[in-house]
């Protein structure tokens, strides 16, 4: 998609946000900011202010901070967010790196709020593409913890007035190789060493397994309230489905049923083959541990008998020595 902006009489082109990306930097501001002020507050959700940059349809969310904010939870109208503190702290992030600009807002959700479009119209001030972030500080689902959403027109096929409503955009995290490495000693701390690859291959698999599962689950219940007329047909979510379902692979083939067989065979011989290797090895090092500790045995029982028999030697002796002496004294 491509949108086009009239500016100082000139037409530029600027591609529409299909991509956002969010550094971990942010996903670490964004919940310490959540931990302080839960510390000190009833607050269910924070705000702050997403800062990057744009290249390509692809948002950069490099940085961000806090803002304050509050709210009635029984009025979406009521609602406090503090502009003053925004420019000032913007103005000195301008200073440190000016290529980061204001692209959008985050908060903390964990889903989209009635008044979210209004603060979205005041971020907009500042950005006219302003992008919503919703960031889960304690995620329950398996899966990324970013939704993306963008403010756009709401068309009615009634005829009614368009509305500002919120559309989903594909979201990711990415990081630069410094963040990379910072990431990596963060993990470092929290590794589990005792735990092998091919355990950590096994929890990997198990928690993709799980994720896999529960959007599965998603897509049923979704597919069952659309059949049961609970929800509109969404023709874009359905094509969507229906490319999914085509890539799926026919099991049925005989030919294929037999691959995955011999693959599987394969896998559990090698498996087999190394738990008996294994426990061999165990067995062998249990053998070679009650040989060495009988022979370290054997030997410190002699050394102590032949420190006892050198003792008693020189015991005797110095016994002669004292018996000779006392002869020679009354001679």
């Amino acid at each position: 998609a491509v949108v086009s902006t009239q500016s100082t009489g000139e037409m530029s082109v600027v591609q529409a946000i299909e991509t956002v990306v969010v550094h971990p930097l942010v996903l670490l501001s964004v919940v310490d900011h959540y931990n302080r002020i839960d510390k000190v507050s009833s607050q269910k959700r924070v705000v702050g202010i997403l800062l990057g940059s744009r290249r390509k349809g692809v948002l950069d969310v490099s940085n961000s901070f806090a803002v304050p904010f509050d709210e009635d939870d029984r009025d979406p109208d009521v609602y406090f967010l503090d502009h003053d503190y925004l420019e000032s702290m913007y103005a000195m992030f301008k200073k440190v790196n000016a290529k980061e600009k204001i692209v959008g807002w985050y908060h903390t959700g964990p889903k989209l709020h009635p008044n979210d479009i209004k603060i979205n119209e005041i971020i907009k001030k500042y950005c006219t593409d302003s992008v919503l972030v919703i960031i889960d500080a304690k995620p329950k689902d398996l899966g990324l913890p970013t939704d993306a959403y963008i403010a756009v027109e709401e068309v009615h096929d009634d005829g009614t007035p368009t509305t500002r409503t919120f559309d989903h955009v594909k979201s990711e995290i990415g990081a630069e190789e410094a963040e990379e490495v910072g990431v990596e000693h963060l993990l470092r701390d929290i590794k589990d060493t005792t735990v092998g690859t091919l355990s950590q291959h096994l929890t990997t698999q198990v928690v993709a397994l799980k994720s896999l599962h529960s959007k599965l689950q998603d897509i049923s219940v979704y597919l069952t309230q659309v059949s049961d007329g609970k929800l509109p047909v969404n023709h874009p979510i359905i094509y969507q489905l229906q490319d999914v379902f085509n890539l799926l692979p026919n099991l049925n083939v005989p030919d294929l049923m037999k691959a995955f067989t011999v693959k599987t065979n394969d896998q559990n011989l090698v498996m087999y083959t190394a738990s008996i290797i294994r426990a061999v090895i165990a067995l062998h090092s249990l053998i070679n541990n009650k040989t060495t500790n009988r022979a370290a045995e054997k030997e410190g029982s002699k050394k102590v008998e032949v420190e006892k028999e050198d003792k008693e030697e020189k015991e005797k002796d110095t016994k002669e020595k004292e018996d000779s002496n006392k002869k020679e004294v009354k001679s």
